[in-house]
């Protein structure tokens, strides 16, 4: 069931800014801070507010999505429900927050958990992956042993092939018993990709995320794959998703990028029906983000819910990590 609004929204627009505790590098960009634009849908008497972080190999900053926001707010505001939203905005962060936002608003009107109307009947604690930001192997090697025994470990690669591969094996022999993934971040090409993979097996990583970048998919055809390759900036919205198959294992769903928990939920019942792996992943973003999201992973074999870790502050109350696991309080969203 679907709540109507029979008397109309308003729609409130705010920019928050949280910067990070320290640079954090991936393949081809370096970050500081996160800049969220945070929604928050009325009815008069309920209120439900999101978070959108955007997605920034996209050109979907903040100033774009607060543009966009602000373009449709009166055919948001005149949205009976989130499935009307799916046609007022494409998928991207402004989508994202006012999508998150109705679902807010929903549990708050119809008194039932965000978990509940998205057809769980529990909601259990996560256990979430911990990423290294690209750097020298020795740093990285020293980062991973401050992390959590317990957690499982992402790995930033930047493409340099033997920088990468000191990388694996610095980390490896640091945490010889932990899950590892890595992701490329569109770093590689298929030549140097196959130069990478003996590392990958060697030192028992546990899927590999992007190599390629976005529009170099056809390159996989016929690449063996003797781990799961898993697509970031290949799969962005409901669309991509039949167009993975045989050249991925696993869609790794960020609501950034599919435009909310809404299309989240469509992209991973549709990878499932097309047996895929369903991953859950983040743009950063504060524990407003993180909620959501947190609700998706619940249906997911993959969870990579640690953007708040990178922040010099996040939000109060906001989800924790403890054991390798990411809990998520009430007071935070969807209740």
């Amino acid at each position: 069931m679907v709540a109507h609004h029979q008397n109309g929204l308003t729609l409130t627009l705010d920019v928050q800014k949280f910067p990070y505790r320290k640079p954090f590098r991936i393949s081809g960009h370096v970050f500081t801070e996160t800049s969220v634009l945070v929604a928050q849908l009325s009815d008069g008497e309920h209120t439900g507010r999101g978070e959108g972080a955007g997605v920034y190999y996209l050109g979907d900053d903040i100033d774009h999505m607060v543009a966009e926001a602000q373009q449709a707010k009166t055919a948001v505001e005149a949205c009976r429900n989130r499935e009307e939203l799916q046609q007022v905005l494409p998928p991207g962060g402004a989508r994202n927050a006012i999508d998150c936002a109705f679902w807010d608003l929903e549990a708050k009107q119809q008194g039932q958990p965000a978990w509940k109307l998205a057809g769980l009947g529990s909601l259990k604690p996560l256990p979430s992956a911990l990423t290294l930001g690209a750097d020298d192997p020795a740093v990285m090697a020293e980062a991973a042993l401050a992390l959590n025994p317990d957690a499982p470990i992402k790995v930033k690669l930047t493409g340099e092939v033997e920088l990468d591969k000191a990388r694996l094996k610095a980390i490896r022999a640091a945490r010889e018993t932990a899950w590892i993934g890595v992701d490329a971040n569109q770093g590689y090409s298929a030549d140097s990709l196959r130069e990478l993979v003996p590392a990958l097996l060697e030192n028992r990583i546990a899927l590999l995320e992007q190599p390629l970048r976005r529009g170099a998919e056809g390159d996989l055809d016929g690449f063996k794959r003797p781990l799961p390759f898993v697509a970031d900036e290949s799969a962005l919205s409901l669309v991509d998703t039949a167009s993975l198959v045989g050249r991925y294992d696993i869609v790794n769903i960020k609501l950034d990028k599919c435009g909310g928990l809404t299309e989240g939920l469509a992209i991973a019942r549709q990878a499932r029906q097309l047996g895929l792996g369903v991953m859950v992943g983040n743009m950063m973003g504060t524990s407003l983000s993180m909620a959501p999201s947190y609700v998706l992973g619940q249906f997911c074999d993959v969870v990579d819910l640690d953007g708040p870790t990178f922040l010099a502050r996040d939000r109060d109350p906001g989800v924790t990590y403890a054991d390798g696991l990411i809990h998520c309080p009430r007071g935070i969203w969807g209740w």
